[in-house]
């Protein structure tokens, strides 16, 4: 090693270090339970492309294919992307501490926290919007941090933040949260005199730009995303208490987040160049605890300048109370809580271990729907099952005689077991086959097959007889530790249909 790269290593050990750290752990734990759920769907949208789906904007799935191109698309390569931008996060989080005046403990504690946290060490293992989300709101935040002091910057340095949230759009519609707390941020701080110049409205312009294809193509298909969002409130998701949802960000960010986090919050209000950055995570906050059916973790992404801020805060104070022997034991603290809490994130133990961790540490499986659970939580149970689901449907599909299959067709619940057939089934003509009528695989539609016979798994046995002559059950999946609804799912085989599927076909859809 050169002098310089040692001399670049002594001063900013902690930029390389954090961000290191935080890939490590995903690149060691890439194949973990298995393939997860939403995993399938990405993959089977990314052989589709379009300008939007159902329940997301296209990026992250743009993304996927190009992966899918030049890796592959195994379980390995699949992950390595998420792992990456988690990595940037921490990074991004140590860069804005120090663009926030902090030095290398102000890094370091800053970068400790997010690379600690149980949300953030899940949303990295598996592909996802989420993962990339998160980079988002991260980079956003470091943009700020830089243009916030200076309301009188011009268009040219306002551009690329317009540019990120374009792009982020495009990634999340979540990002208008984003949009939404920055407008009241700059209201509600110093930094309004930004808003008597060119530069926020050039970029809200761009922003803008950027995400009209999508617009377009939300015009042209009937605004599902509208209809899954109404859907997802109303019937599929938790109801939860603002108390609740407070103490669901401690779970999230870990417990030993919480001073970082705080004293960020609280720092950031003191400081009128940076209010505006407070003044983010508040209106986010209050946006997501009126509608009381969000998910805790939609306001995940806003921590990464609190835990900037609160490493820069925790610096100051501990250089004024002239202890720095003692500063270096809190980020180790929150790395050691973030130890203790990983297997509950990731899933690094055996599932006998987990379940018996989990219990000794008081926590029973969780999940943000209305859905049972069993000895998981969904996060975790959602790892479990599909090749044994696929290898269920590809049997009876099997046990058809050769003409038949020409006409035949598997019809399921959900876009994760259409996904598990169309990734695990050997027979190409099976992975054809594949119909539901949940999100885009509705949009995708049945084709102009002729559909004689179905195989329908999870399907209501009394519903395919007012639909088929002749309908028998021809197995049940044996999932394991899957999501209770899908272990011991029926496996019908419906023949001689009453109607066709064309005419049946509008009232499958389930946009949720």
């Amino acid at each position: 090693m050169n002098e310089r790269a040692s001399d670049f290593l002594r001063r900013h050990w902690p930029l390389v270090a954090f961000p290191a750290a935080k890939l490590a752990v995903h690149l060691a734990t890439l194949g973990g339970y298995g393939i997860f759920r939403d995993e399938l769907y990405y993959l089977a949208c990314s052989r589709r492309l379009a300008w939007g789906f159902v329940d997301q904007p296209p990026l992250s799935i743009a993304v996927l294919a190009l992966q899918r191109t030049l890796f592959g698309d195994s379980l390995a390569a699949l992950r390595v992307v998420p792992a990456l931008a988690g990595a940037a996060v921490v990074l991004l989080v140590g860069l804005t501490a120090r663009r926030l005046g902090g030095g290398r403990f102000a890094q370091a504690l800053a970068m400790a926290a997010p690379l600690a946290a149980p949300y953030s060490l899940a949303i990295h293992h598996v592909y996802s919007m989420n993962a990339f989300d998160a980079l988002f709101w991260a980079l956003a935040g470091w943009l700020l941090a830089g243009l916030l002091p200076e309301p009188a910057a011009g268009v040219r340095r306002w551009l690329p933040l317009g540019a990120l949230l374009g792009l982020g759009l495009l990634n999340k519609l979540s990002v208008l949260w984003l949009g939404a707390g920055l407008a009241a941020g700059l209201l509600l701080s110093p930094a309004r005199r930004a808003l008597r110049r060119p530069g926020p409205w050039a970029a809200a312009g761009l922003t803008l730009a950027l995400f009209l294809p999508h617009v377009a193509w939300q015009v042209v298909h009937g605004w599902p995303t509208a209809e899954f969002i109404a859907n997802a409130t109303g019937q599929k998701m938790v109801r939860i208490a603002p108390w609740d949802f407070l103490l669901a960000q401690v779970e999230m960010m870990g417990p030993l987040g919480l001073p970082v986090w705080v004293a960020g919050l609280v720092w950031l209000f003191r400081r009128p160049a940076w209010r505006a950055l407070a003044w983010i995570w508040v209106a986010v906050f209050l946006i997501l605890v009126v509608n009381a059916a969000s998910r805790p973790g939609y306001l995940a992404p806003a921590y990464a300048w609190l835990f900037a801020a609160g490493g820069v805060a925790w610096e100051a104070a501990f250089e004024r109370w002239r202890r720095p022997a003692l500063r270096w034991a809190l980020p180790t603290l929150v790395l050691a809580a973030g130890v203790l809490l990983a297997p509950l994130a990731l899933p690094v133990l055996p599932v006998e271990r987990y379940i018996a961790y989990a219990e000794r540490l008081g926590r029973g499986p969780t999940t943000d729907e209305r859905k049972e659970l069993a000895d998981l939580p969904q996060f975790f149970a959602d790892m479990h099952g599909w090749r044994a689901f696929a290898e269920t449907v590809e049997e009876v599909w099997r046990s058809l005689p050769e003409d038949e299959r020409a006409t035949a067709a598997v019809f399921v619940a959900n876009y994760g077991e259409a996904g598990a057939v169309e990734r695990f089934a050997a027979d190409p003509r099976l992975r054809a086959a594949v119909l539901s009528g949940h999100n885009n695989y509705w949009l995708w539609g049945p084709g102009d097959r002729e559909v004689r016979t179905v195989i329908a798994v999870n399907a209501d046995e009394e519903g395919l007889r007012g639909v088929f002559e002749e309908v028998e059950l021809a197995a049940r999946v044996d999932c394991g530790y899957c999501m209770p609804y899908e272990d011991e799912a029926p496996v019908w085989l419906a023949r001689r249909p009453k109607t066709t599927i064309e005419e049946i076909w509008p009232r499958l859809r389930h946009f949720d």
